[in-house]
């Protein structure tokens, strides 16, 4: 009887084994094509020795950074709080704001840079606002940091309220009772017993915000981000370009989740 429990449980494992390997062959296949395709000559040209092209690629490249890690460093300061208020908090209307924090992670992304334009746009309902605050949306610096922080703010805040849910109330509610504030024991407790489920949800809004493309099209086509110049480059100039053009945001993204992955390990 063990030894057909044995083989049972040997032909369950080697099934379990065949089905996770199609599926990562099946996710690994497109990352190992891209740097099997990529032509070195056209590497070389589109990012050093074309002026012309590198200059505009390398511009690119700097506004991506610089938006997603603005929208990244918003949604750190303004999401910590509210995750925070999710947590620890019952309230009537509770679920409903969470559903409604959700739903960027389910529209399409042109709908999402559509609702961004019909709210922060200069025709938009927060217009005149923006407008005057030198931040309207439309094909602005800012216009890309709304976009990036609109589809990536749901990581963020449902990363950091998990964390801060598997801290145990008890911990606070002893601080509290020996005579600490709620900002105190906010900063001085759960805070630092949180920091690797900000750390993670910082990473991933970032790499989220680095990745956003969609609706960046619909808000802000200029200034360029590297990912409105890859749709540009393959129109343009084929397929080839549009790969060199790829390879470091790809490596960055490699890079960024190799980073989750040893944040969570500590």
């Amino acid at each position: 009887m063990r030894a057909v429990s044995i083989r049972r449980f040997e032909k369950f494992a080697l099934l379990l084994s065949a089905s996770a390997s199609v599926l990562i062959l099946f996710l690994l296949t497109p990352l190992i094509a891209v740097f099997t395709l990529t032509d070195p000559q056209i590497l070389e040209e589109a990012l050093i020795k074309n002026r012309m092209l590198s200059t505009e690629a390398w511009e690119a490249f700097a506004v991506t950074i610089k938006a997603s890690l603005t929208a990244s460093a918003l949604l750190l300061a303004l999401g910590t709080p509210l995750a925070y208020l999710l947590a620890r908090r019952e309230f009537r209307g509770k679920y409903l704001i969470e559903a409604l924090i959700d739903v960027p992670l389910m529209i399409p992304h042109a709908v999402a840079g559509i609702m961004i334009l019909t709210a922060y746009g200069r025709g938009g309902l927060l217009g005149p606002l923006t407008t005057s605050l030198g931040m309207a949306v439309d094909d602005s610096f800012w216009g890309i940091v709304a976009a990036m922080a609109f589809v990536s703010a749901p990581i963020l805040i449902d990363t950091v309220k998990v964390g801060i849910e598997s801290v145990d109330p008890m911990i606070e509610m002893v601080a509290r009772s020996l005579g600490a504030g709620p900002g105190k024991v906010f900063t001085s407790i759960t805070l630092p017993l949180t920091l690797k489920s900000i750390g993670v949800g910082f990473l991933l809004s970032w790499a989220r915000a680095i990745s956003e493309v969609g609706a960046i099209l619909i808000v802000a086509y200029y200034p360029k981000s590297v990912n409105v110049l890859i749709v540009e480059w393959f129109n343009t100039y084929g397929l080839s370009y549009a790969i060199a053009l790829s390879i470091p945001l790809v490596l960055l993204s490699v890079a960024l989740f190799v980073g989750v992955r040893w944040v969570l390990s500590k």
